[in-house]
């Protein structure tokens, strides 16, 4: 009979990160490839999995067509070499699909429906870029205003969030910025990420062979003075510039989640217990305030407070989308709870697949950190939405610990 089960963040893996278009690393590589790769990594370095019992594969994408198309779940599934029977399906919920993709089989897991599955996302921004060219909106969406003509413009919701917050200036968001680049290069310099890089083949346009190790779109060297010149290509004289948000980025993360009765039976070491999801919907022309409510409603159903969250991984899909969110919190820009490894204006924001690239970061700094109990992934959306998760550090040997007598909250 089916119980209600803990959920477990076992283990997680991420191809490197590529620019996106005829001069990034992935331009002749297959989207559905990337997605193939990074469930193999992952698979091999859980060998106490047997593959014929993961209950289903989700992979998000949020152009799905051409080679992102074929209900990915399944077809990845299939050419990964796992067994017929694992099922799989895609799933879009545009920046936050991976994300998705995991609390998605988490309530199925929660409710015992599932002991076991594979959840991620891959976006192919080079091959599927999001600019329209995929899609036919409704005309009813402009037409009885129900959302601005051009909320889809990722770059002009970030302006609008400068022009509703004057207090969230051009200057402290190239500073987050710029050292969003810095941390994600001392950590590539420490070792940090490499661990969780799954190494992909590429084939460059004279049809020679190389391998991708790391994350393709780094510039270490970016100054104050190299920000504060650069266009604003989003509005003459705006604030947005490509300093401070995502590049266009094609790459696949993919990650093992379990029940607790899977844990056992396979003596797995999980990284992080789920503790609450939550999603929230904002106006679409200011999308980059989502993540806000949906971490209120999450702490809500969490019964924590913000005060209790020692670790954050919030998506850099624009500077300005983070620092909304520590200023609504009381939390400063450079509060070292806050991306200590950098985020995604350095290492990239290949749509559907950065939400497990978030917890697999969190999941690597919790093993560093038994201090910290509580972590928090969180991410806007495009079309107006929020999204958040909230994770419990199985290190944490402080005051409240699972198994410590005079258990508190901390």
């Amino acid at each position: 009979m089916a119980e209600i089960s803990d959920v477990f963040f076992v283990d997680g893996m991420r191809t490197p990160f590529g620019r996106a278009g005829e001069k990034g690393m992935y331009w002749n590589t297959r989207a559905d490839d990337l997605a193939v790769k990074a469930s193999i990594g992952l698979m091999e370095r859980n060998p106490n999995v047997p593959a014929e019992r993961i209950d289903d594969v989700a992979i998000a994408a949020t152009s799905q067509t051409g080679d992102q198309g074929l209900t990915l779940g399944r077809s990845v599934a299939i050419l990964a070499g796992l067994p017929l029977t694992v099922p799989g399906f895609a799933i879009d919920r545009m920046c936050a699909g991976a994300m998705t993709s995991v609390t998605t089989m988490a309530g199925s897991i929660g409710v015992g429906m599932y002991d076991l599955a594979l959840a991620g996302g891959v976006e192919h921004m080079g091959r599927h870029p999001l600019d329209g060219s995929n899609v036919d909106p409704n005309p009813r969406f402009v037409a009885e205003k129900l959302v601005s003509a051009d909320a889809l413009n990722m770059g002009l919701t970030a302006e609008r969030i400068h022009d509703r917050f004057p207090e969230l200036t051009k200057e402290r968001a190239d500073r987050f910025g710029m050292l969003s680049q810095h941390k994600v290069q001392a950590a590539y310099e420490a070792g940090r990420f490499q661990p969780d890089l799954v190494p992909v083949a590429i084939k460059d346009a004279d049809g020679a062979w190389g391998l991708a190790t790391e994350d393709e779109g780094r510039r270490p060297e970016t100054t104050m003075d190299g920000l504060a010149g650069l266009k604003t290509p989003f509005r003459p004289h705006g604030r947005v510039t490509a300093g401070t948000a995502s590049p266009l980025t094609d790459g696949a993360t993919m990650s093992l989640l379990a029940g607790g009765s899977a844990v056992k039976e396979f003596g797995l070491s999980p990284k992080m217990r789920l503790v609450s999801f939550a999603f929230a919907g904002v106006q679409p022309e200011i999308m980059g305030i989502g993540p806000i409510p949906s971490t209120e409603k999450a702490l809500r159903k969490a019964g924590l407070t913000i005060a209790d969250i020692g670790l954050f991984e919030l998506n850099e899909a624009f500077a300005v989308q983070v620092i909304s969110l520590l200023d609504h919190f009381g939390i400063a820009d450079d509060d070292p709870r806050v991306n200590q490894w950098g985020g995604a204006i350095a290492l990239g924001h290949p749509l559907a697949a950065s939400g497990v690239r978030l917890m697999i970061q969190l999941a690597a700094q919790f093993a560093e950190r038994p201090d910290v109990r509580y972590g928090l992934t969180a991410m806007c959306v495009g079309l107006g939405q929020g999204g958040s998760v909230i994770w419990e550090n199985p290190h944490y040997d402080g005051p409240g610990a699972r198994g410590k007598k005079n258990a508190g909250k901390k």
